[in-house]
């Protein structure tokens, strides 16, 4: 293992966090501090509880899983794509650097950067809302393997992508509306039984869920079952990636 080329990877990945504090850290903090003051403000003060938890407690896993997944996504993406875009991928992959070590490089660094988003938005949601935390060592490993994963599905797409409007389509136009939909802002009880059964293909039910459970001790999803469904998706992505890099796919086009 070449940690030297790990090493100089992650951190010139990290370094465009330092350069881009602006919308790094502070826009998803001030975004989620207006979701607190809309949802947990205005609509929290119509619903009491949600399965005896305030509403805005109740709401800040997903809030989290939402920055989560939406950093880890676009800094995974972003951090294999701009090197196709400059044609730099070409010297990476000349250079005597593993493909393994140069995964590790560039999800390394994003999830790094969507669990630092994440820690901040806790503490952020701590100043809004009284907040515990049943299962700390549970939480971490939500959260961990969900930045992971997620910064391995950004990986995917930057190889993937030919185009920024490419880039930006699974973090704008698909990955909000699953967040909103996999139970961030309610319970799925509170649905007809119908919606309650479509629920469950909506893979993002069950990270909020089984975060949420780390949290209060509630879910909408066996914890087991939410565990399961990430090691899933984890070994899913670590397929498809493995294949990209056996083929070459647009990667050495």
């Amino acid at each position: 293992m070449n940690f030297e080329a790990v090493k100089s990877i992650y951190m010139f990945e990290m370094a465009r966090m330092r350069r881009t504090l602006l919308q790094s850290v502070i826009s998803p903090v001030i975004t989620t501090s207006l979701y607190f003051i809309v949802f947990g403000t205005a609509i929290g003060s119509r619903i009491q509880s949600v399965e005896g938890v305030s509403y805005g407690a109740f709401i800040t896993p997903g809030l989290i899983m939402l920055t989560l997944l939406t950093q880890c996504i676009g800094n995974g993406s972003i951090g294999i794509y701009f090197p196709k875009f400059t044609g730099t991928i070409y010297e990476i992959l000349s250079a005597p650097v593993a493909m393994t070590e140069i995964l590790l490089g560039y999800v390394g660094a994003a999830a790094s950067k969507g669990l630092i988003i994440g820690v901040i938005i806790l503490i952020t949601a701590s100043f809004f809302v009284d907040i515990r935390i049943a299962h700390p060592f549970m939480m971490v490993v939500f959260l961990v393997l969900t930045a992971v994963t997620f910064s391995l599905f950004g990986f995917i797409i930057g190889v993937w992508a030919k185009s920024f409007e490419q880039l930006n389509l699974v973090p704008m136009l698909i990955v909000p509306p699953l967040t909103f939909l996999g139970g961030s802002f309610y319970s799925i009880n509170m649905l007809p039984p119908f919606w309650q059964a479509v629920s469950h293909f909506n893979p993002v039910l069950y990270l909020v869920s089984g975060f949420r459970w780390s949290f209060y001790e509630i879910a909408d999803v066996n914890p087991l079952i939410s565990l399961g469904m990430i090691g899933l998706f984890l070994v899913i992505c670590l397929s498809v990636i493995g294949w990209m890099f056996k083929t070459g796919y647009r990667l050495r086009s």
